[in-house]
């Protein structure tokens, strides 16, 4: 269960659909075993990327204040 795309590949808002879309699947319940492991694992990996983007966001909202 590979995302469409690369975390990196993807908009913010991308990444969030994909695993919003991935926990309901998850919580469903009716996804086999393998999946249910590959899919935490792509969740995982989209959790990171997406933490990845706000810390940079924050960090250039940040040098905003500090420069204005």
């Amino acid at each position: 269960m590979d995302t469409e795309n690369k975390p990196q590949e993807l908009s913010f808002e991308a990444a969030l659909a994909q695993l919003q879309d991935l926990v309901k699947k998850m919580e469903s319940g009716t996804l086999p075993l393998a999946d249910s492991v590959a899919a935490y694992e792509t969740g995982m990996k989209l959790k990171a990327y997406l933490e990845q983007m706000l810390k940079e966001a924050e960090l250039k909202i940040e040098q905003l204040k500090t420069t204005a």
